[in-house]
């Protein structure tokens, strides 16, 4: 079946790249959402295994993202909050949040695809 992947981005370019990337990395089944409230709707009902989330969205940040999807009874879903601003990038609020990784966006996805392996979620 393989690990399931959430993305979480409002831009659709930047969806296509990261489903790309992650799709030859390995990880066959990558959903998208334009928006937290569209993720967390797609969590509850797919049930991924990891979130990846912006932190600059429209309505709800990533950072609130991250914190209502670990209040999902029983996903245990893992959540990477990722920024295209280096220095916008808050390891510390991330985690506050409940993040388990954070990364930074770039055109060629090597920091994401790198902290979803780090994850090391066991295909099923």
């Amino acid at each position: 079946m393989g690990v399931k992947i959430l993305i979480i981005e409002d831009n659709p370019q930047d969806q296509k790249i990261f489903q790309r990337y992650l799709i030859r990395a390995g990880y066959a089944q990558v959903l998208l959402a334009a928006n937290g409230e569209e993720g967390l709707a797609l969590a509850v009902k797919e049930r991924p295994q990891i979130v990846v989330t912006d932190t600059n969205l429209p309505g709800m940040d990533g950072f609130e993202i991250c914190r209502r999807v670990k209040a999902i009874d029983g996903l245990n879903a893992r959540v990477i909050v990722m920024t295209g601003q280096v220095d916008a990038v808050d390891a510390g609020k991330a985690r506050e949040h409940g993040a388990d990784d954070y990364c930074v966006k770039t055109s060629d996805c090597a920091p994401l695809i790198a902290a979803v392996k780090n994850l090391d979620i066991p295909s099923s």
